[in-house]
């Protein structure tokens, strides 16, 4: 079982026995995933799925971090590619690419794709344990970091979706 098809399962897994287990109120699950090297997370409750990744239908005039769209079941969604988004240099999609694909909370609910290095691991993490981020987070804007939580003696930053999703570039 490759790590990709293990965070699938656990993903499966958790979201089955959500309802039926205690779980503390002050702790949260986060996805996490690789992207130039750094690990982040994202709350596994807007997780929809993760897929590998497959060629897109390219949009015109979109930014340019909007790769294209997929057809997911019926629903149009866009896919983003977050080394874009965040300003870092491209690289070749490679058999550990993926999508996750997101709920995002907004003037309405939305469904999103971005583009990772690779998915990581699903971790329970203690909101008392959250760092808020930094003014500056190595290129990436502050305001798309919700915070930092260390995991295994590193680092994870943890995204805020809502506002990485609903931002223009023009800010």
């Amino acid at each position: 079982m490759n790590v990709q098809q293990a965070v699938e399962q656990d993903l499966h897994a958790s979201s089955q026995d959500h309802a039926a287990r205690s779980v503390d109120e002050a702790t949260n699950q986060y996805l996490t995933f690789f992207l130039a090297g750094e690990e982040y997370g994202v709350n596994i409750l807007r997780v929809q799925e993760i897929k590998g990744w497959t060629s897109v239908t390219k949009v015109p005039n979109t930014d340019q971090h909007v790769l294209g769209v997929i057809n997911l079941r019926g629903t149009v969604v866009p896919i983003i590619d977050l080394r874009k988004r965040f300003g870092l240099e491209g690289i070749e999609f490679g058999p550990l690419t993926v999508v996750i694909v997101l709920k995002i909370q907004g003037s309405r609910e939305q469904t999103v794709g971005i583009v990772v290095d690779a998915v990581s691991d699903v971790y329970h993490v203690a909101a008392d344990s959250i760092n808020p981020p930094p003014e500056s987070c190595g290129g990436i804007d502050s305001n798309f970091v919700s915070g930092l939580v260390t995991m295994e003696d590193k680092m994870v930053i943890l995204l805020d979706l809502d506002e990485l999703m609903g931002r223009g570039d023009s800010e």
